[in-house]
């Protein structure tokens, strides 16, 4: 671990936790000099009755004394794509808004991180932004956009809610785009487990599944410091403890709160060690050509990626192991702690009710072909290239023989 070399660790978003915390929501608006909100959610959440339970919080606020609700705006789609980004912006404006609220999972928090972006940059098209498929930017390149946010999680799983990064699908090329910048990241994070307790238990353990991958890869990571070592230990203990009582009952709101911090505190190292995310990478390059959830792909791929290329676990296997509560005994064989741990993984994702493969999919031999030069491409292949060999092996670990043709 190269210790010496320059690293940075930046928490720029207020983080409030606790049962009914929405309810501070019109007030830190207020402080934070803002006039009128407009709401971002999904279709699902509007009928959860998600959107109404924050919505109304507004109800409650005096005319006048406080900021004023809008607009809401429910049309954003799964994976946070390029069109919904735009549109969302464009209803933006046409309100007159100076402040966001995203109400969600990982799509919508991150639709609204461009959203940000596009209105701070007076974009109209959010790929013009991201070219490439990658767009960091550090100081000085980066600088504050004063436009008053903040961010409400409903999964417990991406940690989009304080993470510098938007992930941007773009339907012209079938590309899961990076967007890193200090500044999108919200102003303030609302944790409040009463929202999550209605997620249902499948989506409960593929996005916990999503939080466990970001803090196990960003603990692997080569360019992990002692701050992200921290919040990535801490964050696979939480999970291992709570992902399966939040699964098994929704309605326990200790473990919900446990998880949502929990998938704080695995976005955090994962963003701030960010360098070999090789679950990611399939997970990104298979969401794209196939719209598997990302969650899922992660949870699908965490176990096969880390026996496929144990040389980048190996380092802090014993971190990983007493984190995951896997027996360590002094002088064990790091390849056998290992396997260990690959074994935990794959029992905690089958006592929770997830699928060790794409079964569901109807993934063919033709479509396994294009995932090798989608891997390739994806941005997350930059600091960790793997050989198409490689690539076509563990797509062929999670694609069942049976319907390839």
């Amino acid at each position: 671990m190269l210790t010496t070399t320059l690293s940075q660790f930046m928490l720029r978003t207020g983080i409030y936790s606790g049962s009914n915390t929405r309810a501070l929501v019109p007030d830190l608006f207020k402080g934070l000099g803002a006039k009128r909100v407009v709401l971002f959610s999904d279709r699902g959440l509007e009928q959860a009755g998600v959107v109404e339970k924050v919505a109304q919080i507004f109800e409650l606020t005096p005319h006048g004394t406080g900021p004023e609700l809008a607009g809401i705006y429910l049309d954003i789609a799964q994976d946070a794509e390029s069109s919904s980004v735009n549109a969302a912006t464009r209803y933006a404006r046409e309100v007159g808004a100076d402040a966001l609220l995203a109400v969600g999972g990982g799509s919508v928090l991150d639709t609204v991180k461009a959203v940000k972006y596009s209105l701070h940059k007076g974009l109209t098209n959010i790929n013009e932004a991201i070219p490439g498929g990658f767009l960091y930017e550090s100081f000085p390149q980066a600088n504050y956009i004063p436009i008053p946010h903040i961010s409400i999680p409903t999964t417990a799983g991406t940690g989009s809610e304080v993470s510098p990064i938007s992930v941007v699908y773009n339907e012209e090329i079938k590309m899961k785009t990076n967007m890193i910048n200090p500044f999108i990241a919200a102003d303030m994070a609302i944790l409040d487990p009463d929202l999550t307790v209605g997620l249902p238990p499948f989506i409960t353990a593929f996005t916990g599944f999503d939080a466990l991958t970001h803090a196990i890869e960003a603990l692997a990571s080569p360019t992990a410091t002692g701050l992200t070592d921290a919040y990535a230990l801490h964050a696979i203990r939480l999970i291992e403890k709570n992902l399966p009582i939040a699964v098994e009952n929704g309605a326990d709101k200790a473990a919900r709160m446990e998880m949502l911090q929990a998938s704080l505190m695995g976005i955090t190292a994962f963003s701030f060690a960010l360098n070999a995310i090789p679950v990611h990478n399939f997970a990104h390059a298979y969401g794209a050509l196939f719209r598997i959830p990302h969650g899922l792909a992660n949870a699908v791929f965490l176990p096969v990626v880390m026996e496929s290329v144990p040389d980048l676990y190996l380092p802090k296997v014993k971190e990983l192991a007493e984190a995951l509560s896997v027996g360590t005994l002094s002088g064990d064989d790091p390849q056998l702690l290992l396997t260990q741990i690959v074994d935990k993984i794959k029992g905690l994702q089958q006592k929770i009710g997830l699928p060790a493969n794409f079964d569901s999919y109807n993934i063919s031999d033709s479509d396994l072909e294009q995932t090798i030069t989608a891997v390739s491409m994806d941005p997350a292949a930059l600091n960790f290239p793997m050989p198409p060999e490689l690539i076509r092996a563990i797509g062929e670990k999670v694609v069942p023989l049976q319907i390839k043709n």
